[in-house]
Formats: C-alpha cells, structure tokens, sequence
C-alpha cells in the first residue's frame, strides 16, 4: 500500500475506492495543499440518483473532509445527449421539462454527505446546461472538436463495445464525450478545478477532459476513479427484486435501504462499511473480524450507520427497530413499507398474484406464479400455496392492513384506503 502524503488519497486508498488515476505524483502533492479542487458530473436521468451514485459522493465527501473543494456538477446540458456507457441502445431523449424536473428532485440528496456554501473547502452545485446550451455550432466544430481523434473515441470502451456488439450508436451519443471533456476544461477555466473523479467505466471519458485541457492550454488536469460495485458473488451492486436501490426516500423508503444493506454478503461487509459509512477504520476492522451468526451484528451496523448517513439517524434508529419487531419478535410493526389500494377493489376481490405485484415485492404475475410453487410467499405469515387465491377484507388482520411478504426479510403492508 502506498503512503501518500495526503489526507484525502490516504482515506481513498484505506477505504478502497481507488481504481485508476492519470499522476498520483502530482495529485497528491496538490491534495495535501489543499487545493485539489474536484467534480463529480451526475445526469438527470432519472428522479433519484442510485447506489453507483452515492459512491462518487462518498469520494466527494472525503475529498472535503480533507479540506479540498467539491463540485458537484448537474448534466442539465449532457443528459440531452445521453450517455452511451455500459448500454446496447441509445437511452430515451428526454424533454427539457422532465430534465428540470428530474433535477429540482436530485438537488437535495448532496446536503446529506456535503456542506456547501461560500468557504474555501465549502462544495458548490454547478449545472452544464449554463454553458453547453449556449456554443454555437461552428464555433464548438472548431475551438474544441479539431483536438478529437476519431480513431481514438473509436477505442474508447463506450464506443467499442457498442460496435462489437453490433448495435448502433447514433451521432449524438457518440457527441457525449466530447461534451463531457469539454465540461472539464469549462470548470478548470471558471473555478480553478484540477480533478475530475467517477466511476472506472468513466475512464475513456475523463482522459480526454485531461487531454482537452493540455491542448486548449489549462492548467494540468487529473483523472482518479473508483472501482464499479460488485458484491463477492460477482453480481452487479444495487439492484433488487424491486429495481435499483434508488437514494430519494419517495422512490425507495429508510426502510428498504436499511434492509438492502442488512442482506449483504458476509464476505463484503467490511467493503461496504468503508465505503458507504464513516465509521473510523479501526472499528471498521473489529467489526470485520466477526464470526458465524456474529456477522449478523455487523451486518445491522453496516445498515443503520449507511442510513443514518443519507436519510438521518431518527429514520434509521425506526427502520432497526421495525426490522428488530419483525423479525425477532415476530410482531406486525406497522411501521413497515405500506402500499394502499381502493378498498373497493378489496371487497371484489384482490387476486394474490396482483396484490404481491401491485406492493412492488415482485415484478411480474409470473414472477409471483415462480415464488409460489417454492414456497416463497405468505400472506399474514402463511406461505400461499394456491395461485388464485383472492384477498378481502377476512385477510385484514386487527390493525387493518394485509401483510405480504417475499422470503423472510421482505414485507409490505397493503392498506385499504
């Protein structure tokens, strides 16, 4: 392990989220002044950034802690391009008013793990729309598109693959990364930023913002990225039965973010206790080091310090204790996920299939036909055996709510309304 003599790549690198960086050398020599002043770019793509996202705020955060500056840049501009990395077909165009919408929703999540305001380590929002929106034409082809190789944007691994497989990519995607190194350099001119930061897939990406800098005459800009997520089975990080593991509480409760970290891996808990809480490391380590059922204990820390973390410590103290009442106690905590339906549509008759589809537990009437034949869902905690089976009001139990559940740890309430 490398010693570095600052604070921010020491953490970094201690915490595992190092993967790649263009000059260590030179970044840590800027980091340790304090003047290692970095960005993250989001898209607007959706309402809510995701598990992926909260990594590189997390890098973000330490960044300040160390007492650097963050930016954090919102792609008002770059999302009306679309972003080709890691997909097959070119992601749907969006209008102008889902973008600001989708932006105004994101805003808020940065206050949880940044201070901004007008300090010199204090973080700043930015949106590239203020300046992509605004280049001519001609003028962009010029000033900034004559120092692109397309040979070389043809080997970037966004293109490639792309190609390789065979689907198509259309012109405005292939645009994205000149857009994005052209951000690069923008804030390297208007705030003095030095380091662009983000995940390993954004490598390709990031390296010609630095190139772009050199030739448009920056000064030296820096790459650093961290490892995509991956769990010890090699699956994909941040995405369950219900979809991805969405940061907005509307989109994904307290409750589902402590219970998607309580069912970690047993291997991967000290990875994600680095990565995703503040805890200080060496109480990271006597938590790895439990054994057997013990790991359990460590488990519950990991979910109750990472929610604390981005939706308070009251929200995540509720969501142990509803866990704890569920599943130690065997009590119907109602302060667990609930879904309200018409009561109408209970008196009719609510088909089993339907209700564990319309509370999210599963995706699809085939999905809820699979879970049943083994034995994976109960309704007030008996397993369903009989796919046609309908709900009414005889299932409300005393507190007048149906409990559905998927396996052991994942359940709904439905509430007639």
């Amino acid at each position: 392990m490398t010693a570095f003599k600052s604070d921010f790549l020491n953490t970094l690198q201690e915490r595992g989220f190092i993967h790649q960086c263009s000059d260590f050398e030179g970044l840590d020599a800027l980091a340790a002044k304090g003047e290692a002043t970095a960005y993250v770019g989001y898209d607007c793509t959706a309402r809510s950034l995701h598990i992926g996202n909260y990594l590189t705020m997390m890098m973000l955060h330490w960044l300040q802690q160390s007492g650097n500056k963050p930016i954090t840049l919102m792609g008002g501009g770059t999302t009306m391009v679309g972003d080709p990395s890691g997909k097959d077909e070119t992601r749907a165009m969006r209008t102008i008013a889902e973008i600001e919408a989708n932006k105004e929703s994101i805003r808020g999540v940065f206050a949880k793990v940044l201070k901004y305001g007008d300090g010199k380590s204090d973080a700043v929002m930015l949106d590239n729309a203020e300046w992509l929106t605004k280049l001519n034409w001609i003028e962009m082809l010029r000033d900034v598109g004559r120092h692109f190789s397309v040979n070389r944007m043809l080997t970037m691994d966004s293109v490639r693959l792309r190609l390789e497989r065979e689907q198509e990519m259309s012109f405005i995607e292939f645009n994205y990364m000149v857009c994005q190194a052209y951000d690069f350099v923008e804030l390297a001119k208007r705030t003095g930023c030095k380091l662009q930061m983000g995940g390993s897939d954004q490598w390709g990406n990031i390296i010609m913002g630095v190139d772009l800098g050199r030739r448009m005459g920056t000064h030296q800009l820096f790459a650093l990225t961290t490892p995509l997520l991956t769990t010890a089975s090699g699956a994909k990080m941040g995405k369950t039965a219900q979809g991805a593991v969405w940061l907005n509480a509307d989109q994904f409760s307290p409750y589902d973010f402590w219970q998607y970290w309580r069912n970690t891996e047993d291997a991967d808990v000290g990875k994600f206790l680095k990565l995703f809480t503040t805890l200080p490391i060496a109480e990271i380590k006597k938590l790895e080091a439990l054994g057997g059922s013990e790991i359990n204990e460590a488990k519950k820390v990991l979910a109750t310090e990472a929610t604390a973390l981005l939706h308070g410590r009251d929200a995540a103290n509720e969501a142990a204790e509803t866990a704890r009442r569920t599943f130690e106690e065997g009590a119907l905590a109602e302060t667990l996920p609930a879904v309200e339906i018409p009561r109408g549509e209970l008196e009719a008759g609510l088909g089993v299939l339907n209700a564990f589809v319309k509370a999210g537990l599963v995706a699809s009437n085939g999905e809820a036909r699979r879970q049943i034949k083994g034995g994976g869902l109960r309704v007030n905690d008996v397993a369903v055996t009989d796919e046609k089976m309908t709900l009414s009001a005889a299932n409300l139990t005393p507190e007048g709510v149906i409990k559905l559940s998927f396996g052991k740890k994942k359940h709904v309430l439905l509430k007639p309304a």
